[in-house]
């Protein structure tokens, strides 16, 4: 995540987006994987994604995957302002933040 920050800030916003995203999906592979839950590809991401909510109730977890999915769309449509695609790295932050620490839980 800190590459996408560092390429956000040298004005390179298609590469900031998929490194946000990047670093979201490899983090729910990385919860999926610990649960035994199958994550073969990118649909997987909002089934895992899901998942997790359900389990820990935090609707919050939900948002912020969809954020970081919005930035996937924006490596491709290249719309997004420098400001939206900030505020989405610091939401995949936050969601990065929690999944570590449910990695750590178990």
């Amino acid at each position: 995540l800190d590459q996408a920050f560092e390429d956000l800030y040298a004005g390179d916003l298609p590469q900031a987006s998929k490194k946000g995203w990047e670093a979201a999906n490899h983090m729910l592979k990385a919860v999926a994987q610990q649960r035994g839950w199958e994550y073969q590809n990118t649909a997987a991401y909002y089934r895992v994604a899901m998942k997790i909510v359900a389990e820990t109730g935090e609707d919050q977890i939900r948002s912020w995957s969809a954020v970081a999915s919005g930035l996937h769309q924006n490596f491709y449509e290249n719309l997004a302002s420098h400001l939206v695609i900030k505020g989405g790295l610091k939401n995949v932050r936050k969601l990065i933040d929690r999944l570590e620490q449910l990695l750590e839980t178990e």
